[in-house]
């Protein structure tokens, strides 16, 4: 089983950006925690973060016919971008959202998200285990798909 995990924008700065809201791993460490999980479970991990949105579709895009299910950390764009929740519809994979905090407590602004409405789940609030949640449950609901 393979599984693609998006980062999207300033997730490259975590363990530096506001420590209090998105704790203090850097993004490299969540990655090799993934990897390990991933190990743990079975399947394989293609880590892409980005800062550009155009880069995030393409990367969507390019995971129809390869990937089993996406993980993602949509960032900044969870509150602004049709274009990729468009892209993740298209994809027709599996999709888990996940954000470092609990975006349904922080400003009205990043209160909704446009992703939530095309993905299996949503976690978020718990830091970086958020990432680790999310990619258990995505793996355990394409598990169950294929049975």
């Amino acid at each position: 089983m393979k599984i693609l995990v998006l980062h999207g924008p300033n997730l490259n700065l975590l363990g530096t950006r506001e420590p209090e809201i998105y704790g203090g791993l850097t993004l490299d460490r969540i990655n090799a925690e993934l990897a390990d999980l991933a190990a743990e479970l079975g399947c394989r991990l293609t880590i892409v973060q980005s800062n550009s949105e155009g880069e995030i579709i393409d990367a969507i895009q390019a995971a129809m016919g390869t990937f089993q299910g996406i993980l993602i950390n949509p960032a900044g764009y969870t509150h602004t971008s049709v274009a990729i929740r468009d892209a993740l519809a298209a994809a027709g994979l599996p999709v888990v959202e996940v954000h470092l905090s609990n975006i349904h407590k922080r400003e009205e602004f990043r209160r909704h998200s446009y992703v939530a409405p095309v993905a299996v789940g949503q976690v978020c609030g718990f830091g970086a285990d958020s990432y680790y949640l999310g990619m258990r449950a995505l793996v355990s609901h394409i598990g169950k798909s294929r049975a």
